[in-house]
């Protein structure tokens, strides 16, 4: 796999629809190289559906795009209201089987319908705070856009 350019000011983002997030595959292999701003990881998939296990899988990324979007909300929703959070938790997980959507995803409606949350909230918290701080995680822009769905357009 080749180095990416270095990064200048330019493509760290626009105000005119935000920053290009980049994944480059190789010749084989399903491992990808993400680059995002200044920032560059790895994705990939376990050895039992074709990967080399170097990184997390892309549904371990959008599990992770959707908890630290619920943490960081409960994080400065706390902090705004100037309550006692010492610290939150967000884990969530899924019980479908990946290797089935890779190998239908062509002729299958393949993805995740559902999934699982457990949120631990640490601190001298109220139970009236503790409620609404529940409530609040429902409210964190990735999981509200991933429930309204969205559209993939190819541009130019």
């Amino acid at each position: 796999m080749t180095t990416p350019p270095a990064k200048t000011i330019e493509s760290l983002g626009t105000d005119d629809g935000g920053r290009w997030v980049t994944a480059r595959v190789g010749p084989r292999g399903v491992r990808a190289d993400i680059s995002a701003g200044a920032h560059d990881w790895i994705v990939d998939e376990p050895l039992a559906v074709g990967g080399t296990g170097a990184g997390p899988t892309p549904y371990d990324y959008l599990l992770s795009a959707v908890s630290s979007c619920m943490a960081i909300t409960l994080r400065m929703y706390a902090d705004r209201k100037g309550w006692p959070l010492e610290g939150a938790s967000v884990r969530l997980r899924t019980a479908r089987a990946h290797r089935a959507d890779c190998a239908n995803c062509e002729t299958t409606e393949v993805g995740i319908t559902r999934l699982e949350r457990q949120i631990e909230l640490v601190g001298p918290l109220t139970d009236e705070q503790r409620q609404r701080l529940l409530q609040i995680a429902d409210r964190c822009p990735v999981k509200q856009t991933l429930q309204r769905g969205m559209e993939i357009e190819t541009v130019e």
